[in-house]
């Protein structure tokens, strides 16, 4: 079975495409001046590695890849990286489509891919935009296997003006929830691998074919019809799976609303004692995410980033449930295995996974 980190395959984008429009379009973004910068790529330093000693005492995890290591970007850069991160990723979905159906290879034709490359550049672009940091799970070939914690400069400097944030504080709140995302990939043995994995069995089952992308738009039609909207759960990724896609998808909803909910609680009890605006922070950046309207909602779930925000409550409620019914040392069990990960079912029910996992749960009302 062939591996994510293998870039043999047939390439799904024309990714030099995606990176030119990054580019451009960060020319209409004032950039930092030199000392801004600087002072950012010090408190960042400073913050990820204290970042890293506070999550590994609130959790037990130890990272098996070196020390934590923080960079500091612009929107373009960020970009740049995720079109790195992107194509590494998607690299077997070029040798899926290529082995597949011949009527999917139209997808791998130079125009096809223009236009992917157009496409992930534009979404990149918005969402470069919004992101105040990030952990690199693909790192490029010959990088330290930790990959980097990404920080947007610009982005965090703008939100620290707007809000008369504290800059030491707040950026050292941004790399608890970061540090917290690298140490529960590095720090648990077989969490890359399994998340690759993931990616790896929804990639090679396929392009739906034409009676698959029918059914998918009937069900979106009774979604609609009922009151629901398809595309804030899944995106619209998930709105064109295939059953079999869309069961690979939702097992990969459950991990990383585990992944993003853990984070969250992370922060908070890291942070405590260490960053005293941490309510304010958190009050002013759930606001922020729920503030899109309009196009900028459309875009927002049609990428599946409306599903994220809800991982960030759910996988929250899930660890602040276990922890308060059975202790941190039955969550831990969350970490010994694959077969341990709750499901979406059980994120939503808490106990159910309690009592699978050996512990004591009240009853169901």
């Amino acid at each position: 079975m062939g591996t994510v980190d293998d870039n043999s395959g047939p390439e799904l984008a024309a990714w030099d495409v995606a990176t030119r429009i990054g580019r451009e379009a960060s020319r209409f973004t004032t950039p930092l001046d030199a000392r801004t910068r600087h002072r950012l790529e010090v408190d960042f330093d400073e913050a990820t590695a204290r970042a890293e000693e506070l999550v590994e005492v609130a959790t037990g995890l130890r990272s098996t890849a070196g020390r934590a290591r923080g960079l500091v970007v612009d929107r373009a850069g960020w970009v740049e990286a995720n079109v790195g991160s992107l194509r590494r990723l998607l690299a077997l979905a070029g040798r899926a489509i290529a082995e597949s159906d011949p009527r999917g290879r139209g997808a791998l034709s130079p125009a096809a891919r223009v236009a992917a490359g157009v496409e992930i550049g534009l979404q990149l672009t918005w969402m470069s935009s919004k992101v105040l940091g990030q952990y690199d799970l693909m790192p490029f070939d010959g990088d330290d296997a930790a990959g980097f914690v990404y920080y947007v400069g610009p982005n965090v400097v703008a939100l620290e003006r707007r809000h008369g944030f504290a800059p030491r504080e707040f950026r050292l709140w941004i790399a608890l929830h970061e540090v917290t995302h690298r140490l529960q990939f590095t720090g648990v043995p077989w969490m890359r691998e399994y998340f690759l994995g993931l990616v790896e069995r929804g990639m090679s089952l396929g392009v739906p074919d034409a009676h698959q992308l029918l059914e998918s738009l009937r069900r979106a039609a009774v979604e609609f019809w009922e009151g629901r909207n398809p595309l804030a759960e899944v995106g619209l990724v998930g709105l064109l799976a295939s059953p079999d896609q869309l069961t690979t998808l939702r097992e990969a909803q459950a991990l990383m609303s585990l992944l993003e909910g853990h984070g969250e609680f992370v922060m908070a009890r890291a942070g405590e004692g260490e960053v005293a605006g941490a309510t304010r922070f958190a009050s002013v950046l759930a606001a922020r995410r729920a503030s899109a309207k309009g196009v900028a909602k459309l875009v927002q779930q049609a990428l599946g980033l409306e599903a994220k925000l809800h991982q960030y409550s759910a996988g929250r409620q899930f660890v602040e449930a276990v922890e308060t019914e059975a202790g941190a040392r039955l969550f831990a069990r969350v970490w010994e295995s694959p077969e341990m990960l709750p499901t979406m079912e059980e994120i939503g029910a808490p106990g159910r996974w309690v009592t699978r996992a050996g512990g004591v749960s009240a009853p169901s009302s």
